[in-house]
């Protein structure tokens, strides 16, 4: 796919999301960093394909997130949620929406209203977003990343090259992402890359759950650090009693990388927010409310 078409692409769905053709404007840039929580519905789960019982997690059913961080200088789209958009028509209740993987398992996603819309209720477009970052490829991850190809993707190489490599991961859907192939990229070789050069935006390399898996860390002036765990955890009693996920690309890079991230969190006083965290997600504001 060529990069304009890639383009046009993106302004398609930016389109979409002004559904009463009403012109659009690019907001004015903040004072200071916002952070806007998406919600990407609920995704049935079975707590054994993390080492775990039902007693142990209480809650078996994760969350899908996604989040939106807008700086002075510029916005990052941070995930993009498991269903994409242009897949089904929001109807004001929540519709069950299920899909095959290209390994043949299917997934279950219980989902009210699209990314999008979301957005474009806190005064967004993917026009107006500056950069993309994935934490990983999954498919719960990356569901409307192609709205974003005019983005520049901040990437990490090993991902990349999984992403669009002659045999797609089994948990993986690149239908979703294949517009980014074409995607203006700055690939990522350091552990950590300020994204606005001020330190209150950092990615921070975290591999283990995929080879170029990552977090981020936001530094909000009210509401203190936040690290997104992206997949670095999906339910509470990994962290609590130590268990790792039984399709990990590499269990040793996951477990150091979890230490690295406690290390941090304990230096810096950050909150870490576990994306699938079902029962603290729900707990979270959502856009158009935002955290500052």
């Amino acid at each position: 796919m060529s990069r304009s078409i890639a383009l046009s692409f993106a302004m398609v769905f930016a389109l979409h999301a002004n559904l009463d053709g009403a012109p659009q404007t690019r907001p004015a840039p903040p004072a200071s960093l916002r952070l806007y929580v998406v919600d990407g519905g609920v995704l049935e789960s079975d707590p054994g394909r993390y080492k775990l019982t039902k007693e142990d997690v209480g809650t078996t059913q994760l969350s899908v997130a996604a989040y939106l961080i807008v700086h002075p200088k510029g916005v990052l789209m941070w995930d993009t949620g498991a269903i994409t958009d242009a897949d089904w028509k929001p109807t004001g209740k929540a519709s069950v929406q299920k899909l095959t993987l290209p390994d043949g398992q299917g997934r279950q996603v219980t989902i009210a209203n699209g990314l999008l819309p979301q957005l474009k209720s806190a005064g967004y477009t993917p026009a107006d977003v500056t950069y993309l970052a994935l934490s990983h490829y999954h498919w719960d991850h990356t569901a409307n990343a192609n709205a974003f190809a005019s983005a520049t993707w901040l990437a990490r190489p090993a991902d990349r090259e999984a992403m669009f490599g002659d045999k797609p991961v089994g948990t993986s859907r690149p239908t979703t992402y294949s517009s980014l192939k074409n995607s203006h990229a700055t690939m990522l070789t350091t552990d950590e890359h300020d994204v606005f050069g001020d330190g209150t935006v950092i990615l921070k390399a975290a591999p283990g759950h995929t080879p170029g898996h990552q977090v981020l860390y936001v530094k909000l002036a009210k509401t203190g650090g936040v690290l997104l765990s992206g997949d670095l955890y999906h339910y509470q009693a990994e962290r609590r009693l130590d268990r790792y996920p039984t399709f990990e690309f590499n269990v040793d890079q996951t477990r150091a990388s979890r230490q690295r991230v406690d290390a941090f969190l304990k230096k810096t006083g950050a909150q870490m927010w576990i994306q699938h965290d079902l029962r603290a997600h729900e707990k979270l504001k959502k856009a158009p409310a935002y955290y500052d």
